[in-house]
């Protein structure tokens, strides 16, 4: 099975993970325009097993609909790497630009359509929701 290795600026903070990504998507969400400093996230999900390498900053908020999320940021360069959703054990969310590839698969969905940039252009075929779909 192959990997995919995601770090942050300075690699101080590496995610291996395996495999292809579940899903491939973007979020426009005000929460995520602020965490990374951009107009949206774009973010890979996988699942278990993965291997982190290095020291995190944590940060947990909660997502609109309750569930809590945990953000892993590095504390040296301040990067966004990924995430994990608490009580969701087998499933890792990585930021797609920390793999440094600019190939990787393309978004399948778009979330939070309600605040996206109107000059944010998106693939056609993407499923758009306007708001969070679960």
């Amino acid at each position: 099975m192959s990997t995919r290795t995601a770090s942050c600026s300075c690699g101080q903070l590496s995610i291996v993970v395996q495999g292809e990504p579940r899903g491939v998507g973007v979020c426009h969400c005000l929460a995520c325009q602020k965490r990374t400093g951009s107009v949206f996230a774009a973010l890979a999900g996988f699942a278990a097993p993965w291997r982190v390498s290095g020291n995190a900053t944590e940060y947990l908020r909660s997502g609109d609909q309750g569930a809590m999320f945990r953000f892993r940021f590095c504390p040296v360069c301040g990067s966004t790497v990924f995430h994990t959703e608490e009580g969701e054990q087998n499933h890792v969310s990585v930021a797609v630009g920390a793999f440094g590839d600019p190939g990787f698969t393309p978004p399948q969905v778009s979330i939070y359509e309600c605040r996206r940039h109107a000059w944010v252009v998106l693939p056609e075929g993407i499923a758009r929701h306007q708001k969070d779909p679960e």
